[in-house]
């Protein structure tokens, strides 16, 4: 046995389900956390909420290894030079990594694996990402072909949080407790508590019991003036949470539910985890999902590379409720529901015929649980452009959406006050409104709130245009 091992954090700030930790306590008596702050991440463009949540991350994560004897190391700079160093000033012989499979991470790891003896372990999805390809090893582009092949696999068993203490050799420099940090490390706001301890906590109060929120979760998943969903993903994008970990409470409600209904629901959210695989394999085999249409039509449709209309979207005056309150919840707290992304997205594409790719940048910009494979994936599907069978013609038209998911405008007034006192029959469409009525209502269209900047038929415009798009 080895004398010291590095177990090397990237998205996994987790001591639950964690193969390369127990990989490196197999292999060595004294196993050393480390965590590199690697310029060419967090010196990236936009983002910085998701920055100052993974600094909470990373103090919460610290403060679980000390109660076990140990302590999180943080460095910033090159991970190769960062890992050389820490090996000669530990006298580490192995280094102990999750894989991953962004593009970025992939080169970075076969750059260090050239010159440092890097072992990676794990993954980052349910199921190992090899058994979740075509015969021919190639990506699935459908999801339901992938979802058989995901569900006719045993489901793996999460591993245990470390029963041994972690040592950590003592006298190793950390920057989380280096003088001028401690104003750049900000905890995320108190929708989302940073660290695995409070991911854990929501999984259990979504999962456990027999009036757990997952058994509505199919009745309630698109209602926005109610808390229907489990508001994981940002503790999924850091590996604050095992996606494995929740696949099997998943399963666990659906043996234990108290009825039909809420098994079927909670199938409906083990079927979103089978999603984030979904995505997560299919990146690893095309790097340039972010940049470029699955498939060729898409670059052959003509985007607008219309500046003003970009502006008003995201910035929120559309002039269509449900799209605004969504962009403007995103530019206030750096979260929206699944169901408002969905329109927003398809909105930009479809009603504005703005590229996707413009759309794309500005979620990863702005999103707490930005993750690039689900991101670009669900920018795809809803510009139809990318997976799935015929999405092109799928329309959302907002204020549809908006009475079925916020039928009293509760949502949509808490994120654009304008429309504070319009009525209810109104809120989802105010154009319609008769002038006394936005006269009472204290709401002019145009005036007080922008008139919509593109009628509702402008989506079926470019259903024509992607079927000439595709016909080319």
């Amino acid at each position: 046995m080895a004398e010291v091992a590095l177990w090397w954090i990237r998205r996994d700030l987790r001591l639950h389900d964690a193969p390369a930790l127990h990989a490196a306590l197999r292999a060595a008596a004294a196993v050393v956390p480390v965590f590199i702050l690697d310029p060419t991440l967090t010196r990236a463009p936009g983002a910085t909420i998701r920055r100052r949540f993974l600094i909470g991350g990373l103090r919460a994560l610290d403060a679980a290894l000390h109660a076990r004897g140990g302590c999180l190391v943080v460095r910033e700079g090159s991970p190769a030079e960062v890992l050389e160093a820490l090996m000669a000033e530990t006298g580490a012989s192995a280094i102990f990594a999750e894989r991953d499979l962004t593009p970025y991470a992939r080169r970075r790891d076969a750059f260090v694996a050239r010159s440092l003896p890097l072992r990676l372990v794990g993954h980052p999805t349910i199921h190992p990402p090899e058994s979740l390809v075509r015969a021919d090893g190639g990506a699935y582009r459908v999801f339901g072909a992938f979802r058989r092949v995901w569900e006719a696999l045993p489901l793996p068993a999460p591993l245990p949080p470390p029963e041994r203490s972690l040592a950590t050799p003592t006298g190793l420099f950390s920057l989380l407790h280096v003088e001028g940090w401690e104003t750049r490390m900000i905890a995320q706001e108190e929708e989302f508590p940073p660290g695995e301890a409070e991911a854990l906590r929501r999984l259990r109060a979504f999962t456990e019991g027999p009036e757990a929120p997952i058994y509505r979760y199919a009745r309630e998943r698109d209602r926005l003036d109610r808390e229907g969903t489990a508001r994981l993903s940002p503790y999924f994008r850091f590996g604050m949470l095992s996606p494995r970990t929740a696949a099997a409470a998943a399963i666990a409600a659906m043996a234990n539910a108290p009825d039909a209904e809420g098994q079927r629901s909670a199938q409906a959210w083990l079927r979103e985890l089978i999603w984030r695989d979904f995505f997560y394999v299919l990146f690893a085999h095309e790097p340039a999902l972010r940049r470029r249409s699955l498939y060729p039509f898409g670059e052959r449709i003509p985007w607008r590379a219309d500046a003003e209309g970009f502006a008003a979207w995201a910035e929120g005056r559309t002039g269509y409720p449900l799209v605004d309150a969504g962009m403007r919840q995103l530019r206030a707290t750096g979260w929206m529901p699944n169901r408002v992304r969905m329109v927003a997205a398809a909105f930009l594409a479809k009603h504005l015929l703005i590229d996707w790719r413009w759309g794309e940048r500005w979620f990863m910009a702005h999103l707490l649980d930005g993750d690039p494979a689900v991101n670009g994936g669900n920018w795809q599907w809803a510009a139809g452009v990318g997976v799935d069978t015929a999405p092109y013609v799928r329309i959302f038209q907002p204020a549809a959406q908006s009475r079925r998911s916020d039928p009293h405008g509760a949502y949509i007034r808490r994120w654009v006050p304008e429309l504070a006192d319009v009525p209810d029959e109104y809120v989802h469409a105010p154009w319609e409104m008769p002038p006394e009525i936005q006269r009472a209502a204290g709401c002019r269209i145009g005036v007080d709130y922008p008139a919509p900047w593109v009628p509702e038929r402008a989506a079926a415009q470019a259903r024509v245009i992607f079927r000439e798009a595709r016909r080319r």
